[in-house]
């Protein structure tokens, strides 16, 4: 899947899948699922039970280097 664009971004919903946030930071899926497990995440995450979704905000703090 390709990067997403920042306004792209902006435009999800408050939360995404963890496949849908992956890219727009640079890593696969695989591997930010790894970093959730480890609590190494760069973006804040939200766990359901097994399920796991990443907060959008955070993912634009990221990118714009806040």
């Amino acid at each position: 899947m390709a990067a997403p664009t920042l306004a792209e971004i902006r435009k999800w919903p408050a939360v995404v899948s963890v496949p849908t946030a992956a890219p727009a930071i640079g890593c696969s899926r695989a591997h930010l699922y790894d970093l959730i497990k480890r609590g190494e995440a760069p973006v804040k995450t939200l766990s359901y039970g097994r399920r796991h979704v990443v907060v959008t905000a955070s993912i634009v703090a990221l990118l714009e280097g806040a």
